[in-house]
């Protein structure tokens, strides 16, 4: 099981997708997720994880529910491919739960390039899951662009919190 997991993990971290990075551009590097501790819907006491010498990794993947991406790009930076990796072993852990990926932007560009966007970012999440040994069946997508901000404001502080994907748990 070890192997796997280490496999899995590798696999997840050596996983290179292309997006829509512009070439030149420096951003500042995407703010910490939020610590969010509630349990609610996250199986705390699922047996299927205890025992499995991967600590409490339900709460673990209660505080990392939010991946966040650069300006302009789908790519995940190596804070989202960990969030993505453990992600990875709760659900491989636990194949009966499910999981929507919600695709977001920041409210600059088109409203369609926002929305293929937010949906290029929800797919590159999906895909590190996948190849990290998460059931397809398990992963569902959706795209919202610009819609629903997690941010108010129209500056970098707040774009930098918009540009994500969020995992809700089904």
């Amino acid at each position: 099981m070890l192997k796997q997991i280490l496999v899995a993990t590798v696999m997840v971290s050596s996983l290179v997708v292309t997006g829509c990075a512009s070439k030149g551009k420096k951003t500042a590097p995407p703010p910490p997720a939020p610590a969010n501790t509630g349990m609610s819907g996250y199986g705390a006491t699922d047996n299927s994880v205890a025992g499995t010498g991967l600590g409490d990794l339900a709460s673990q993947v209660a505080s990392k529910k939010v991946i966040y991406f650069d300006y302009d790009s789908a790519d995940l930076t190596s804070e989202g491919q960990s969030t993505a990796a453990l992600w990875a072993k709760y659900l491989v852990a636990n194949p009966s739960l499910r999981v929507r990926l919600e695709g977001n932007t920041d409210e600059r560009g088109t409203r369609e390039y926002n929305v293929a966007l937010g949906e290029n970012r929800a797919n590159t999440v999906q895909s590190a899951l996948t190849s990290a040994g998460v059931s397809a069946s398990q992963i569902s997508v959706v795209s919202y662009g610009e819609e629903r901000p997690a941010a108010p404001g129209h500056d970098e502080s707040a774009w930098s919190l918009n540009r994500r994907v969020e995992f809700v748990q089904q």
